[in-house]
Protein backbone atom coordinates (compact mmCIF):
# COMPACT_ATOMS: atom_id res chain seq x y z
CA UNK A 1 0.00 0.00 0.00
CA UNK A 2 1.12 3.30 -0.91
CA UNK A 3 2.14 5.74 1.98
CA UNK A 4 0.32 9.58 1.27
CA UNK A 5 2.88 12.05 0.34
CA UNK A 6 2.48 14.52 3.13
CA UNK A 7 2.61 11.90 6.04
CA UNK A 8 5.45 10.88 4.57
CA UNK A 9 7.40 13.74 4.39
CA UNK A 10 5.94 15.02 7.60
CA UNK A 11 4.05 17.79 6.30
CA UNK A 12 1.56 19.12 8.40
CA UNK A 13 0.05 22.11 6.59
CA UNK A 14 -0.32 22.18 2.85
CA UNK A 15 0.80 25.59 1.98
CA UNK A 16 -0.86 27.28 -1.37
CA UNK A 17 1.96 29.38 -1.68
CA UNK A 18 4.34 25.97 -2.12
CA UNK A 19 4.12 25.66 -5.72
CA UNK A 20 6.81 22.85 -6.07
CA UNK A 21 4.48 20.72 -4.08
CA UNK A 22 1.42 21.72 -5.21
CA UNK A 23 2.32 21.15 -8.78
CA UNK A 24 3.42 17.41 -8.31
CA UNK A 25 -0.31 16.81 -8.12
CA UNK A 26 -1.41 18.13 -11.30
CA UNK A 27 -1.28 16.76 -14.66
CA UNK A 28 0.50 18.27 -17.58
CA UNK A 29 -2.88 19.67 -18.56
CA UNK A 30 -3.31 21.66 -15.23
CA UNK A 31 -6.02 19.43 -13.78
CA UNK A 32 -5.51 18.30 -9.59
CA UNK A 33 -4.78 14.53 -10.12
CA UNK A 34 -7.80 11.93 -8.65
CA UNK A 35 -6.88 10.35 -5.07
CA UNK A 36 -6.46 7.35 -6.55
CA UNK A 37 -4.03 8.87 -9.05
CA UNK A 38 -2.50 10.95 -6.36
CA UNK A 39 -2.62 8.43 -3.38
CA UNK A 40 -3.58 11.19 -0.98
CA UNK A 41 -6.01 10.65 2.00
CA UNK A 42 -9.49 12.06 1.24
CA UNK A 43 -8.50 14.75 3.99
CA UNK A 44 -5.49 15.92 2.12
CA UNK A 45 -6.89 15.26 -1.06
CA UNK A 46 -9.75 18.31 -0.17
CA UNK A 47 -7.00 20.39 1.63
CA UNK A 48 -4.92 20.33 -1.13
CA UNK A 49 -7.16 21.42 -3.66
CA UNK A 50 -8.39 24.42 -1.46
CA UNK A 51 -4.46 25.78 -1.81
CA UNK A 52 -4.46 24.45 -5.21
CA UNK A 53 -7.57 26.76 -6.10
CA UNK A 54 -6.04 29.13 -4.01
CA UNK A 55 -2.93 29.20 -5.73
CA UNK A 56 -4.35 29.79 -9.26
CA UNK A 57 -6.68 32.48 -8.15
CA UNK A 58 -3.88 34.59 -6.85
CA UNK A 59 -2.15 33.30 -9.75
CA UNK A 60 0.57 31.46 -8.79
CA UNK A 61 -0.65 28.38 -10.80
CA UNK A 62 -2.66 28.27 -14.22
CA UNK A 63 -5.92 27.74 -14.61
CA UNK A 64 -5.27 25.61 -17.61
CA UNK A 65 -1.39 24.52 -19.09
CA UNK A 66 -0.69 25.67 -22.72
Amino acid sequence: MRQDFFSANNIKYIDYKDIEILSRFLNPSGKIQSRRKSGVTAGNQRTLAQAVKRARFLGLLPFVAK
